[in-house]
């Protein structure tokens, strides 16, 4: 039986749901050890390589090469980057690949990409022939501390955000942090708005290593980028454990989605990527924490503090009024029984979930849409070597 590169170090990190239980392999390197771990998981015959342009022309051909050294038939379906593909026609052209190359239900679908490839690739895998297996090989910040862990699935409508989907877990989830340096620099710092996501829901020791080495992180400094991703994953896999299907403990992860998947929606897909939007969204769920009485300003300030320092917007874009943020909002899938629910801070490290009146919420927006919140800030980081 194959296996992996001794050379190639990991970190293991054990997501337990049953049946359905898998590793998430963290490891520089690990890209060109797809082919074993495949042939370690029992996945046999044809290999769907989901993609799209962009990340094709990194790494679709070192991957294709790897897949065929380990004797798998490679099919490759290069989709549109962005956002804007996460949709039914997308998971057409999918289909039609899959059953124009004759694969089975013992056929592999591989995600090699960012969040929307993630979820594009696992919501297909769930309804080709009723369920096929596939495998998460993310290369954003947002998919690899994310997307990829949990197995949530979709795509978007023009209403709503991942209103179109199924619950599918991976066979696993291999992460190789060395792709990350192939990511625009706006993506790559959009995806930390998810890591600040967990220091402020779970974990205050984390979200104070992340005030503490910001600087470093945006060099992309091999050491504290790997933590972040270990320790995002880690996070993000506890909760699952405890709830896969986001019965309760789960919803947690929606801190900042409640108003930042309305500023996506709002934007066409267009304006904000997704988690600039949950930046912004993290910022006024934790100023609207603090005006309904859930926590103090120094909570509010240091997440807003924080996600400045990554180079993250922390206002509203212009002209966004009140009823269509509310309607926006009442489109998502986190509404029960006509009622939005948000999450919302009591301190770092420790967050509820509320319900919101649309009269408090409305006296709240009145406020800060006067207010300064403070001004977006990039902050350039060291160029490395692609």
């Amino acid at each position: 039986m194959a296996t992996s590169n001794p050379d190639v170090p990991r970190n293991t990190i054990h997501l337990e749901l049953g049946a359905r239980s898998y590793d998430i392999h963290i490891g520089r390197g690990l890209l060109k050890e797809v082919g074993v771990e495949l042939t370690r998981l029992q996945c046999a015959g044809k290999v769907g390589v989901v993609t799209d342009r962009n990340l094709a022309a990194y790494y679709l051909k070192p991957v294709t090469r790897v897949l065929k050294a380990a004797g798998y038939q490679v099919v490759p379906i290069v989709l549109p980057p962005g956002e804007r593909t996460k949709t039914l026609r997308s998971i057409g052209t999918v289909m039609d690949a899959l059953v124009n190359a004759r694969f089975e239900r013992s056929s592999t679908l591989l995600a090699l990409g960012g969040g929307v490839i993630g979820d594009i690739t696992g919501f297909a895998a769930a309804i080709y022939q009723r369920g096929i297996p596939f495998v998460q090989v993310p290369t954003s910040l947002v998919a690899q501390v994310d997307s990829s862990v949990g197995g949530k699935t979709g795509v978007d409508h023009p209403k709503g955000k991942n209103l179109i989907g199924a619950f599918n877990q991976p066979r696993a989830v291999l992460i190789d942090p060395a792709t990350l340096r192939t990511l625009p620099d706006r993506e790559w710092i959009a995806g930390l708005a998810e890591v600040i996501k967990y220091g402020v829901i779970e974990d205050e020791a984390f979200f104070e290593y992340l005030e503490q080495h910001i600087a470093p992180i945006l060099d992309l400094s091999d050491v504290p980028v790997t933590h972040i991703v270990k320790r995002s994953c880690e996070i993000k896999a506890q909760v699952v454990s405890e709830d896969e299907r986001e019965a309760d403990r789960r919803r947690i992860l929606n801190f900042g989605h409640t108003i930042g998947h309305a500023l996506e929606s709002l934007g066409g897909y267009r304006g904000l990527i997704h988690g600039e939007a949950v930046a912004v969204g993290m910022v006024y769920e934790a100023d609207l924490a603090r005006h309904l009485g859930y926590c103090d300003q120094n909570v509010v300030t240091r997440v807003r503090a924080l996600i400045a320092a990554a180079g993250l917007p922390v206002r509203l874009p212009p002209n966004v009024p009140f009823h269509a943020l509310w309607d926006a909002m009442q489109q998502d899938k986190k509404v029960s029984a006509g009622t939005v629910y948000c999450v919302v801070p009591e301190r770092i490290g420790s967050v509820r979930i509320v319900p919101l009146e649309k009269a408090q919420t409305r006296a709240w927006y009145e406020t800060v849409r006067v207010g300064d919140t403070g001004s977006r800030q990039r902050i350039p980081r060291k160029k490395q070597p692609r």
